[in-house]
């Protein structure tokens, strides 16, 4: 029974991460409280970077769309859990879960790419200092910005548009707190074989080789930061390179252990968890790593904070 062709879609019901009633006032306090945090915290990064003429650089640039990035990521699946969770109701729409799924996969695939960008952004400003602003010219950056949407736009495409193929029944119950394309696979009433190959395809080549350019680029930064005599520029260098490592380690880890280990397990506590950390921890954690830990963010998340408030 095709969806597109019966008169009655299919209806989704997100079961959310926890069925229990006395603990659905926490999940929506602890999850709002999150998103509120990694919206506005972001929001103050692009400002603070838009606003200061000392953060137009190469590195700011791919920072504040990186913060927009994870806006956006975020929001594909939080406001729904969480109005969800305000109304009691589990339904997603046919077209709203696949709509969801779509935006999601672009978005994620966005963080990816951008993460790179700043991968080679470093890799230039360390290896390559004195040809630094030549390489990283403003044309340079706008061209990657755009080719990092196109590529998300275009990439999240074969995952989302296979899925149409799919049947389903009636009712689907899918345990999570949102439409994971992994886990509507598991729950489609007609042959999912060539949707898993769509999924290994777009997961791995999307996934290995923004991974692979990322561990290029520091293992280059890595191997001249130990050529620095001074012990102290060695640990500044190596305290960054950590930071963002264990975001993109956070990030890969959890998103391709959870979407590599789909096909043959259905959905689990841990695996919701990890879907939690990626999702929705990763991107408030951008928030604190790159712009709290950063001297020049600081000062002109300070300055953009004062002007604010002597406006009022």
């Amino acid at each position: 029974m095709e969806p597109r062709n019966h008169s009655g879609l299919p209806v989704f019901l997100l079961l959310g991460l926890s069925e229990k009633p006395e603990i659905q006032s926490v999940l929506f306090g602890l999850f709002l409280s999150l998103y509120l945090v990694t919206v506005f915290g972001n929001l103050l990064i692009i400002l603070a970077v838009s606003s200061d003429s000392h953060l137009h650089t190469p590195m700011y640039f791919f920072l504040a769309s990186l913060s927009f990035a994870d806006i956006c990521f975020t929001s594909t699946t939080v406001p729904k859990m969480l109005r969800n969770i305000q109304t009691q109701s589990q339904v997603i729409t046919y077209a709203g879960c696949i709509t969801q799924m779509y935006f999601f996969t672009v978005f994620g695939l966005l963080d990816n790419l951008l993460l790179t960008a700043m991968a080679y952004d470093r890799f230039v400003a360390v290896c390559h200092p004195l040809h630094y602003t030549v390489i990283m010219n403003p044309q340079l950056c706008a061209q990657l910005l755009i080719l990092t949407w196109l590529i998300s736009v275009l990439g999240a495409l074969p995952e989302s548009l296979s899925m149409l193929r799919l049947s389903f029944c009636a009712v689907i119950e899918i345990p999570h707190y949102f439409c994971e394309l992994p886990e509507v696979l598991h729950l489609a009433c007609s042959d999912t074989f060539i949707n898993n190959v769509v999924l290994y395809i777009v997961t791995g080549v999307m996934g290995f080789f923004p991974l692979a350019g990322i561990l290029f680029s520091y293992s280059r930064i890595v191997s001249s930061v130990l050529k620095i005599s001074t012990v102290g520029g060695k640990y500044k260098a190596f305290s960054t390179c950590g930071s963002h490592l264990s975001v993109v380690s956070l990030f890969y880890g959890t998103c391709l252990g959870v979407y590599l280990s789909s096909t043959w397990t259905h959905a689990s506590q841990r695996g919701v968890f990890a879907s939690v950390l990626y999702t929705v921890v990763t991107p408030m954690m951008n928030t604190f790593i790159y712009s709290l830990r950063n001297r020049d963010m600081k000062r002109a998340l300070r300055k953009l904070l004062c002007s604010i408030l002597s406006s009022q």
